[in-house]
């Protein structure tokens, strides 16, 4: 005597049927979602490794920093920049040797920092203060027209106070005084009082007396 009714039979037969066309596919689904589950885990205790490798060379670089070797500050920034150029520390890194290279009287060297921050960091600020610096640079290299077409592209409504002063020095370099006198005034008004550089500005502005 059969242990299953008819229609459990039915059934049975039918799951063995399905298993038959379907079995080998199911395998091959859980496998990869099993492989998958893992290899989240694997990626993200990756990244965690990453994260931790570059903040300590970060903190190295912060050492170093502290001696103003500029050589010596690239060569350290160039270890978090070129091994982990997708971390947050690389740009971070970059603006540091950049620094460092201005006030060692390096602008070649920093303009390529600030360019590598331009292409490869991942924070929209930070791609506005490495194109304020290099206009910066640009501005005292007497490269007036290169310094210009750099403040002049987009960037965040937070830097356009800071991007407008620049733009008033490199048009007073040029002695544009009125258009000048017009960016200086247009930075004030973006400015808060409390910034630091409002007062500068005003006083950029003041110095250049009334428009004729």
């Amino acid at each position: 005597m059969s242990a299953y009714s008819l229609e459990e039979q039915e059934k049975i037969d039918g799951l063995k049927t399905w298993w038959n066309r379907n079995g080998t596919m199911m395998i091959v689904l859980l496998a990869l979602v099993v492989f998958t589950a893992g290899g989240v885990k694997a990626w993200q205790f990756y990244q965690q490794k990453q994260s931790r490798q570059a903040s300590d060379l970060y903190a190295l670089l912060q050492q170093v920093q502290s001696s103003n070797d500029a050589t010596k500050i690239y060569d350290a920034a160039q270890l978090v920049m070129t091994g982990y150029p997708s971390s947050g520390y690389a740009p971070r890194a970059a603006l540091i040797t950049a620094q460092a290279d201005v006030q060692n009287i390096n602008g070649k060297r920093a303009l390529q920092s600030l360019q590598w921050i331009v292409n490869n960091a991942k924070e929209t600020a930070l791609h506005d203060l490495a194109r304020l610096r290099i206009s910066g640079i640009l501005l005292d290299e007497e490269k007036y027209d290169d310094a210009l077409r750099t403040i002049s592209m987009p960037h965040s409504d937070s830097f356009s106070g800071l991007y407008l002063d620049r733009k008033g020095d490199i048009l007073v370099a040029t002695n544009k005084l009125p258009e000048a006198r017009l960016s200086y005034q247009e930075a004030i008004s973006k400015l808060s009082k409390t910034n630091t550089y409002f007062n500068i500005v005003q006083m950029k502005l003041d110095a250049l007396g009334e428009s004729d």
